[in-house]
């Protein structure tokens, strides 16, 4: 089969094009003929050499983190030709035609939703699901801020928590703000023009997905026993005057149960994926350049020819 491995650490110039073998199934796996992937920026950290998991013992590996396909080779769980998206695991890549998955990690896509659209979903999903609800127990009546809400996972997890019946603040740039009130934030913050300040009162729950300056002031506007966590670095709640704050910092794991929700979500229109950009297989370092350099609101996604 075909697939965008890398055996160096680099730029997008270090992506090749490989003949590679087909995956060879463990017991009770699925082999899943990739129909559509996605860019995420861990594809680039992965790639720079920055992702702790891949180092250069691991190399070559193959890239990407979402599938969406139609199962080659099924079990009890899923039967050959059906329609199914996943994460896979950090040893497993999705630059490529076909992947082995485990049928835990993956759920199946609604007749309403194209491949290109399910293949968006589901790292920023769980990231997004997980985030808010696993680490962060984001409850009914709660109130949310979510930095760096316009990218793939910050504009599913305001749609998840307006779903959960939080008041939701978003910070973006100035261009995302007509973006972020389109999604359903309560109160979308223009970080280009605008401090944190007009939160007002505190909140329960700051789900970080930017770090840096805009992740160091948010800690003024979480409540003495609220929640911080954060995609991007540990949370220091001892450096933050805030030892009573629950922190967290993880790695979205593979969830086909979380999965089938979101699907459940997305075909009855509660929850939407904001699609960016479209292109093919063979533009896939195009594709990451893109995401590294320009600002995307949502999610660019790859189809297989």
């Amino acid at each position: 089969m075909k697939a965008w491995q890398i055996h160096n650490f680099g730029d997008a110039d270090v992506l090749s094009l490989d003949d590679v073998q087909k995956p060879e199934l463990a017991e009770d796996e699925l082999l899943v003929r990739i129909r559509a992937t996605s860019i995420n920026p861990v594809d680039c950290k992965i790639r720079e050499g920055k992702f702790p998991k891949v180092g250069k013992e691991d190399l070559p590996v193959i890239l990407g983190r979402d599938v969406a396909g139609e199962v080659e080779k099924g079990n009890s769980n899923f039967e050959a030709g059906e329609r199914v998206f996943g994460m896979p695991s950090t040893d497993r890549g999705t630059y490529a035609e076909y992947i082995a998955m485990k049928p835990s990690g993956v759920a199946k896509i609604p007749n309403e939703i194209d491949f290109a659209v399910a293949a968006g979903v589901p790292l920023v999903a769980l990231t997004a699901w997980q985030g808010l609800f696993d680490h962060g127990e984001l409850k009914d009546g709660e109130r949310v801020l979510i930095n760096g809400a316009a990218g793939g996972v910050g504009h599913l997890a305001i749609q998840f928590a307006k779903q959960a019946g939080a008041t939701v603040f978003a910070t973006g740039r100035r261009q995302d703000k007509q973006f972020l009130q389109e999604l359903g934030a309560d109160r979308a913050i223009d970080t280009d023009n605008e401090s944190l300040d007009v939160i007002g009162d505190k909140v329960d729950l700051v789900f970080d997905l930017l770090g840096g300056e805009i992740g160091k002031a948010a800690w003024q506007h979480v409540k003495d026993k609220g929640r911080v966590i954060s995609t991007v670095e540990e949370p220091d709640a001892k450096a933050a005057g805030k030892p009573g704050v629950k922190t967290a910092f993880y790695l979205a794991e593979p969830n086909g149960e979380q999965l089938a929700k979101v699907a459940s979500m997305m075909k009855d229109g509660s929850v939407k994926l904001t699609v960016e950009d479209r292109v093919s297989f063979s533009d896939i370092p195009k594709a990451q350049r893109e995401l590294e350099n320009a600002h995307t609101q949502g999610k660019i996604v790859v189809e297989m020819a």
